[in-house]
């Protein structure tokens, strides 16, 4: 299968969680953290639903009564397959309440991403027609839920994407780890640790080994650590 170079690249606890109270407390420590992934020169970065409307859409949603008397098929929608940078939200139902067609954000790490929708085949014609009228391009991977492996194919296909960063919450990176194609982990440990109810790196994982190629400490107490994916043994 050609797909991008997953990397799986997190800013976690002491104890291994990525979402929830101790974030608080890690505002300077992801300058460290944003660093990091500026450095890696990806071609896109990728989260959940929920990710995205915490970090850029801020739980505004379209009226889309204008959008209704539509009779679209649902076929893929490239709106732009040159842009430098991406931002792939995936979003099963089609429920995030982008503005324009790129990121807008002080960090020029995700600033002027041009965004790509990964949907179900559950999104709603009105919404697609939103998506198409301000410029945001969107892929279909399945009938009601997402096929991780087909929008990866998809996004190296179409978008010419080849190296890209999961930053999603716990659902999206167990999905991606249950499914084998997280490539590499970037771990940022923050010396901090999660409340009980805060969510672990992985929700509902899966048992995979891989191999250590490096750790950095800085001085603010963070320590990245970095693995790889074995090379897959043929059968």
């Amino acid at each position: 299968m050609d797909k991008p170079f997953v990397i799986c690249h997190m800013l976690t606890s002491l104890d291994g969680k990525v979402t929830g109270r101790f974030l608080k407390g890690t505002k300077k420590i992801a300058k460290t953290y944003y660093g990091i992934h500026r450095a890696y020169g990806a071609d896109a970065f990728a989260c959940g639903r929920v990710t995205m409307e915490e970090s850029f859409t801020n739980g505004w949603y379209p009226d889309l009564t204008g959008f209704k008397k539509t009779t679209m098929s649902r076929k893929d929608y490239i709106a732009d397959n040159t842009a430098d940078y991406y931002a792939v939200a995936f979003d099963t139902k089609g429920r995030l309440g982008w503005k324009e067609s790129k990121i807008i954000d002080d960090d020029p790490g995700y600033n002027g991403a041009h965004i790509i929708e990964v949907l179900s085949e559950q999104a709603s014609r009105q919404y697609l027609r939103y998506l198409q009228s301000i410029g945001v391009s969107y892929i279909f991977a399945g009938k009601e839920s997402i096929d991780i492996s087909l929008a990866l194919e998809k996004l190296y296909q179409l978008f010419g994407i080849r190296k890209l960063i999961l930053e999603g919450g716990s659902i999206l990176n167990g999905a991606f780890h249950r499914e084998d194609l997280i490539d590499e982990l970037s771990l940022v440990v923050a010396p901090i640790t999660a409340a009980t109810e805060d969510k672990p790196l992985f929700y509902d994982g899966a048992l995979r080994r891989f191999a250590f190629m490096g750790s950095l400490p800085y001085d603010n107490g963070v320590i990245w650590l970095n693995y790889r994916r074995p090379p897959q043994k043929n059968k």
